[in-house]
């Protein structure tokens, strides 16, 4: 949108202002960084349109406030020439940066409360303008002696500057004061309306404007307000989370929120930061206005609400291991392993915590200070909670920190890990299926390399649970209990032979003819490895509907697809070993009879 554009928008809400008999006055104007051209274009508007526009009444202001205004306007009128000015400087280039974008700061806030707000006869505010005059005055004569080359000491000078950033970071906080304790009013202002779906590009910049210059300006509820429009319209468009990474400093404001002392406002920016945060191009900007300290401290001291959405944040921020050591160096695994330990963070907030520190195992160091803070038993304990997201994550986070770690594994059994893994497992707990799922991943994965484990397993009636999935779990444990079960039988002869003699082969022939070649060919294989052992051989063809089975598979004209490939091999060494003991048992009887006779 062009300037012309929006200075007719202007012009035309100052008319449907006039008709219904509002008196819109100067500080109509929006809140926006183009404000100050447009409000030299309506002073240049001659004066029977200007009339028409204001009303009569436009010219009546009270004697205070005429009193001041001047003095407010030649503080503005001040800055720009100051700023320029600040260009030319060869010397001490990074202080005077800083200067400059300090005298931003201050002239758009002053250029807002010109615009937009009453002085309510305060005379602290009328003070307030008195003494960044003075400042104002104070750096225009530093910038000339650093233009002239005419200072008498370079530390001197430096010293002069120092003390004048102070006083402009002063002044820039006694400015967000003004509005926090509410020692300026609001007059009627035009609210920008939320851009339409087809707007441009420019229209929704200008919208970012003016919000922005709400979070500055604006009193605390005013920047809720802004901060809520904001939320809104990233949900709906993501143009409005690109533009407004480009708006400078719009971010740094976003993230400064993050330690507003209202919860309302800390809990909106931390949802917006949050959605930015999932954009892979915005990533890189928050983290360079330093966001991860902020949100440390959110998971300190925030609301239950805030904190879930920085824990989402840094959920976004650590993929992958990235940004893994700053938030460790902010004390965030400490914050982490806290909400983990407390019992009233709900499980929503827990499971968001694990799944923090779930990315941050990724960094061995991080891991292994991660263990040493007593994360394993807290997890277990997690693990045992009656929240299913608590237990599905505490499950999760405890896989990732053993993966390929045998040292936590055997750390996970000391702690008894495997008897709480098990437990869950049990048909008679009221555990759901998905947390019987995770539970049975958890320990193939724990226990697959942990020769030790094994006997805890037996003991804690693993092997009765996998036999009772297979028959009566539903498809996606099935699944699981038949991998259990792969594993087991590769474990040893003992375990082959105690597979065999509580029962696992009938079921596992029942697999056989399952629609999945993977089932089919996962059941053949465990078959073919448990008949080795001679008395599971026994056991397998006094059933003739065993080799029945398989003979039928076998058939060319029969099931088709079981004919195939590696799945036919294993069919055919079962049937072999089977024929082998027929053939031994044939040997056996006709040695006997020769014997008798």
């Amino acid at each position: 949108m062009t300037d012309h554009s929006l200075y007719d928008v202007f012009k035309n809400s100052l008319i449907s202002l006039k008709a219904t008999g509002r008196t819109p006055g100067r500080e109509i104007l929006y809140y926006s960084s183009r404000a100050t051209r447009l409000a030299t274009a309506f002073d240049a508007l001659p004066n029977g349109v200007l009339k028409f526009l204001m009303g009569e009444e436009h010219g009546q202001k009270s004697v205070q406030s005429s009193a001041r205004k001047p003095r407010l306007q030649q503080a503005i009128e001040f800055i720009s020439p100051l700023i320029s000015l600040s260009h030319s400087i060869k010397v001490f280039p990074v202080k005077w940066l800083s200067i400059r974008n300090k005298l931003d700061d201050i002239l758009s806030n002053l250029t807002a409360i010109d615009q937009n707000c009453n002085f309510n006869d305060n005379e602290s505010i009328s003070n307030t303008v008195e003494v960044i005059l003075a400042t104002l005055k104070n750096c225009n004569e530093l910038a000339r002696r650093c233009v002239d080359f005419s200072y008498t000491g370079k530390l001197l000078m430096k010293s002069d500057l120092d003390i004048a950033c102070t006083k402009l970071d002063s002044h820039i906080k006694t400015l967000s004061d003004v509005y926090t304790l509410g020692l300026l009013t609001h007059s009627d202002a035009l609210v920008v309306p939320k851009p339409g779906l087809s707007a441009s590009r420019d229209d929704v910049r200008f919208y970012i404007n003016d919000l922005f210059s709400r979070f500055k300006i604006g009193s605390s509820d005013m920047k809720k307000q802004a901060l809520v429009a904001f939320n809104e319209v990233i949900q709906e468009d993501d143009r409005y989370v690109k533009i407004s990474v480009e708006v400078d400093g719009f971010i740094s404001f976003l993230v400064h929120f993050l330690d507003f002392e209202e919860t309302e406002v800390q809990e909106e920016a931390a949802k917006a930061v949050c959605v930015i945060s999932g954009f892979e191009s915005c990533k890189g900007v928050l983290i360079s206005v330093g966001i991860i300290s902020p949100l440390i401290r959110v998971l300190e001291s925030g609301s239950r609400s805030s904190k879930e959405f920085a824990a989402r944040c840094l959920m976004n921020f650590t993929e992958n291991s990235n940004n893994a050591w700053s938030v460790s160096a902010h004390g965030g695994v400490t914050a982490l392993l806290k909400i983990c330990g407390n019992g009233d963070s709900g499980g929503e907030l827990v499971g968001l915590a694990c799944g923090v520190l779930k990315n941050l195992v990724g960094v061995e160091e991080i891991k292994r200070f991660i263990i040493e803070e007593g994360a394993i038993p807290l997890i277990l304990n997690l693990a045992s909670s009656k929240d299913e997201i608590t237990q599905i994550c505490s499950l999760d986070f405890l896989q990732s920190m053993a993966y390929k770690d045998e040292s936590t594994r055997e750390m996970v059994v000391k702690e008894g890990g495997i008897s709480i893994l098990v437990h869950i497992l049990d048909p008679k707990s009221s555990f759901s299926t998905k947390i019987k799922e995770v539970s049975l991943r958890g320990i193939i994965n724990i226990c697959c390399s942990l020769e030790n484990s094994l006997n805890i397993l037996i003991a804690s009636g693993f092997m009765d649970h996998i036999l009772y999935f297979l028959c009566y779990g539903e498809a996606s444990v099935q699944e699981l209990a038949l991998k259990a079960a792969f594993w087991l039988c590769g474990t040893s002869e003992e375990m082959k032979k105690l597979m065999g003699d509580v029962g696992f082969m009938p079921v596992l022939v029942k697999f056989l003819d399952s629609k999945s070649f993977e089932i089919r060919e996962m059941a053949a294989g465990i078959l073919s490895s448990m008949v080795i052992i001679p008395r599971n051989r026994k056991r397998f063809v006094q059933n003739d509907q065993n080799v029945g089975l398989i003979l039928q598979m076998l058939d060319p004209a029969g099931a088709g697809e079981a004919n195939s490939g590696n799945n036919k091999r294993l069919l055919l060494s079962i049937l072999m070993s089977g024929n082998k003991l027929q053939q031994c048992k044939k040997k056996d009887y006709e040695f006997r009879v020769f014997k008798e006779h």
